[in-house]
């Protein structure tokens, strides 16, 4: 009997047909995961930073942005409620709480067993105005961004988040006491629809405070390099969404005036300044999806180290990226 030859026991090249149908199917299967996984994959992420003066006792900073809540959200609400279990002793929020014109009362119940804590906020776009449809390429620098101007109640948030004991930041310099330390907090109005003011809060943070924290939505450089000339230790903001629709390789865009670096988590800004971006823990409903990009609230360690603040403890002339190993 004769064998068969190599070339009848190869498999045949796919035809165009089938290479599609792969392809198609591939998309299916991402778009489901992006949608109705990973967009609704909450996650508590970590991060220790020797911030304090020499000796001090560690504190504990909840960071959370973006929210972009909707009244049906269960998953995110009780997700929300649960970080009150990491007893942070301080809490930021750095906007872009509303997607929906009924979704204020959401908000505060599932914060509420936060509200407690001392706290401080900002507000970002979406607090102010309703999220709409939007043509993606402005957001590769292709034409011109446009924004919403149909209305939210972002006054009655803040009436709720004040009522309870918040600070509200923006264009306001504030002392909070923190288990015993004594904390600035200072902040802008959104910068990414040029509401942010800076000369209002502007001036050396000064030497009297345990710690000093900038707050902001969206993280354009012109307000983080105020905040490190200031004095400021750490600034915290929002808005990028870690880039939301990532490569394996990371973010395609900022939809700021960072570079894609600094789109998520820690890096060091200027000469003493840290840097915190949170890639928040919504979206916009018009793109519910995401891709390695999971959504987020941050606990935020900070520790005793070379250079922490206090009254004894001067800006150490070494520039911070030197003294503590942050990406820049």
């Amino acid at each position: 009997m004769q064998r068969p030859s190599r070339r009848s026991r190869t498999t045949p090249p796919s035809s165009p047909a089938q290479a599609a149908a792969l392809l198609a199917g591939a998309v299916v299967a991402g778009t489901v995961y992006a949608t109705g996984w990973e967009r609704n994959d909450f996650t508590v992420r970590h991060h220790t930073l020797p911030l304090l003066a020499p000796g001090s006792r560690p504190l504990r900073i909840l960071h959370v942005s973006d929210i972009h809540m909707t009244p049906g959200q269960k998953r995110k609400q009780r997700f929300l409620a649960s970080l009150a279990q990491l007893e942070p002793d301080l809490v930021l929020n750095t906007g872009d709480n509303l997607s929906n014109d009924r979704a204020v009362p959401s908000v505060v119940q599932a914060l509420g067993p936060l509200l407690g804590v001392p706290g401080a906020f900002v507000f970002g776009s979406n607090d102010y105005f309703a999220p709409v449809p939007k043509n993606p390429l402005p957001y590769i620098g292709i034409g011109q961004k446009k924004h919403s101007a149909i209305p939210l109640p972002w006054r009655d948030l803040k009436a709720a988040f004040s009522e309870r004991g918040w600070v509200d930041a923006t264009h306001r310099r504030a002392e909070i006491a923190v288990d015993g330390r004594r904390v600035l907090v200072a902040g802008v109005d959104d910068p990414h629809i040029d509401r942010d003011r800076y000369s209002e809060i502007e001036g050396p943070a000064g030497p009297a405070f345990d710690l000093r924290i900038g707050l902001v939505h969206a993280p354009e450089p012109r307000i983080l390099d105020r905040f490190d000339s200031d004095g400021y230790d750490l600034a915290v903001a929002g808005h990028t969404h870690g880039g939301q629709l990532c490569l394996p390789t990371g973010a395609i865009v900022t939809n700021c005036g960072i570079d894609r670096s600094r789109v998520q988590g820690l890096s060091a800004w200027g000469r003493n300044l840290v840097l915190h971006v949170s890639a928040g823990l919504g979206t916009s409903p018009y793109v519910p999806v995401r891709t390695f990009c999971k959504p987020e609230a941050t606990l935020l360690e900070l520790v005793a180290g070379p250079g922490g603040g206090g009254d004894d403890a001067p800006v150490p002339a070494t520039p911070l990226r030197e003294r503590v190993p942050l990406p820049v």
